[in-house]
């Protein structure tokens, strides 16, 4: 079972994923945030403290078709843009992200028909808003609106989450809302 949860930002998408995840006896938590600066090494120090000590962790910024069919325990990975954004931020390796995206596509896929765990997929809703004034930011709010239409039409269900609180998008394959 997929599930992928969306939301702005500080809209509580993670603390929903969390909170989903940990009725599972056990969770390895996917990170893909790079400590890149002192705020971001904050971030992700309250990140840590927040979640339970006994969940493994897996920090993958870049490679996520690696890790979805190799565990046999719940995954919650945290968090897709991020992910992009490290491909974004990385001229040499950007050439090869729509590679490694349909390399993560299929890993989805796979997982969807084959396993019977969960993998709880949180992502940030940038669609939202205006339409940025770079290039780059244009290329992210594009990139990202792609990569999450991809992967909600593979997920069972889709939440988005809006002030803390959660709405069922698509529920079991079927879109409640459109």
């Amino acid at each position: 079972m997929i599930h992928l949860i969306t939301g702005g930002a500080r809209s509580g998408k993670s603390s929903y994923a969390e909170q989903l995840a940990s009725m599972r006896a056990q969770v390895t938590y996917v990170a893909t945030a790079t400590a890149c600066d002192d705020e971001m090494a904050t971030r992700i120090q309250r990140h840590k403290k927040d979640r339970p000590a006994h969940w493994a962790l897996v920090e993958q910024p870049f490679e996520l078709s690696s890790v979805v069919n190799d565990s046999s325990s719940t995954l919650l990975i945290d968090c897709l843009t991020l992910y992009l954004t490290n491909w974004l931020c990385s001229e040499s390796r950007w050439p090869d992200f729509e590679q490694e995206k349909s390399r993560f596509l299929a890993a989805l896929r796979e997982a969807s028909e084959v396993c019977q765990r969960h993998i709880f997929i949180v992502t940030n809703e940038v669609g939202s808003g205006i339409v940025p004034v770079g290039e780059l930011s244009r290329r992210f709010a594009d990139e990202a609106g792609w990569l999450n239409q991809a992967v909600a039409a593979i997920a069972d269900d889709v939440t988005l989450v809006v002030a803390g609180c959660p709405l069922a998008v698509k529920r079991n394959g079927v879109l409640l809302h459109g």
